[in-house]
């Protein structure tokens, strides 16, 4: 229902837009741009959906010989002293906590193309508990929140984009960022865990998180002391290794159990055709939306309008130009990139605005891509808490980015 009201709104703001920039400033190229927008976005998220059929056939053929060859059993069973409190609803040790593990530590370490297919593949076994099959359960929204916040321990990709663009120190922005997308996760969690009544004040729970800021900054720690060149080589051939190591530790696994390795990989693949093809019409009607939204000037207005009421109270403006990069995360990843090349390419990538806009890139996820394509896979339409959840996630890393970017270079 949430999804209804955000689609109807996205035309409507920009009709109303377009009518008036071209009744009162009479702009003719509105409504064409508006109009060459859809088409374009409908060709965009067909092109994605496809381009997802290998990553999607490849990944969840892995995660059937993983099934049956029992790895993600015994990762269910190892993690369910923390995920039984964090997703009460799952059984105890049911198949999917491995999946929803996978997927999480593949975000964490930027995997996107393992992320997709590990995430799909466990909406998917958690539609199978749904008795509701048109209604997002409990256990689904938190998992699409955990998805949605963001969590990210190596941001190859951003210190990348900033060394292009001349950054005297690329990595000058890694701890900051994983500070911003830490309290982005942690507000998800609670929030959700505020609408489904968890309780998370227990020794399980509070040593999990413990656990979890130890890790964190360890990595901290262990990549602050490496210069760009060598944080960039470590961790790419980290997490290239670690995904190696997973693939072949499932097909040894798979011949342990005596199964037909080939023959399974062939069945999950072909789960991961049939699921390329369901999300398109769900990823077409979000990314036309936005596509609309952007071609309308509607970013720009929000912008200026956000821009207006800092300075009628006396606000600092200097982070309203790295704001169109965290508006536009939530809707598309590869918009909100674009954002942030083109703060790093006006401002400069060494400037307050190059640094928080890079930050903001980091600290959140594409919140509603992730619906349309998570829950349009199994075919949910009432959401539910999740859009306020995600949102909420969201906001917090967008606060969290202002004021830890204030903090470092301020």
């Amino acid at each position: 229902m949430v999804l209804n009201y955000i689609f109807i709104a996205f035309f409507l703001i920009a009709f109303v837009i377009g009518l008036v920039k071209l009744v009162f400033f009479g702009d003719i190229t509105v409504f064409p741009a508006i109009i060459d927008s859809t088409f374009e976005s409908a060709k965009t998220a067909f092109e994605i959906s496809i381009g997802l059929t290998g990553a999607l056939s490849l990944w969840l053929g892995i995660m059937k010989i993983g099934e049956k060859g029992g790895v993600v059993n015994s990762l269910a069973r190892l993690l369910s002293p923390v995920f039984c409190r964090l997703f009460p609803d799952v059984p105890k040790g049911h198949p999917v906590t491995g999946t929803i593990f996978m997927n999480i530590a593949a975000n964490m370490l930027g995997l996107d193309n393992a992320a997709t297919p590990m995430g799909l593949k466990a909406m998917g076994e958690l539609q199978e508990m749904n008795k509701k099959k048109d209604t997002a359960t409990n256990p689904m929204i938190m998992f699409l929140v955990l998805n949605t916040s963001g969590l990210t321990l190596i941001p190859v990709s951003i210190m990348v984009y900033r060394a292009q663009l001349g950054a005297a120190n690329p990595s000058d922005v890694f701890i900051p960022l994983l500070l911003a997308t830490f309290f982005s996760t942690l507000t998800g969690i609670i929030v959700t865990s505020m609408f489904q009544k968890i309780n998370l004040l227990n020794r399980t729970m509070l040593s999990a998180l413990g656990i979890m800021c130890l890790i964190v900054s360890a990595i901290i720690w262990g990549f602050s002391m490496m210069d760009r060149e060598t944080m960039e080589i470590v961790s790419r051939t980290a997490a290239n290794v670690i995904l190696m190591s997973i693939i072949c530790i499932f097909i040894v696994a798979g011949m342990r159990k005596r199964i037909n390795v080939y023959d399974v990989f062939i069945e999950g693949a072909k789960e991961g055709f049939k699921t390329a093809v369901t999300i398109i019409p769900y990823l077409v009607a979000i990314l036309v939306g936005i596509g609309v939204f952007r071609a309308s000037g509607g970013m720009d207005w929000l912008i200026g309008g956000i821009s207006w009421a800092i300075e009628a109270v006396g606000g600092s403006t200097e982070f309203v130009g790295a704001l169109p990069t965290a508006i536009m995360k939530p809707l598309s990843g590869s918009g909100a990139r674009g954002m942030m090349v083109d703060a790093m390419t006006q401002y400069g990538a060494d400037s307050f605005v190059g640094r928080l806009a890079s930050i903001f890139q980091g600290s959140t996820d594409t919140t509603f891509y992730i619906l349309a394509v998570y829950f349009g896979s199994v075919g949910i339409r009432k959401t539910r808490h999740a859009v306020t959840c995600g949102l909420t996630a969201d906001f917090a890393g967008i606060i969290a980015a202002i004021i830890i970017c204030y903090m470092f270079f301020g």
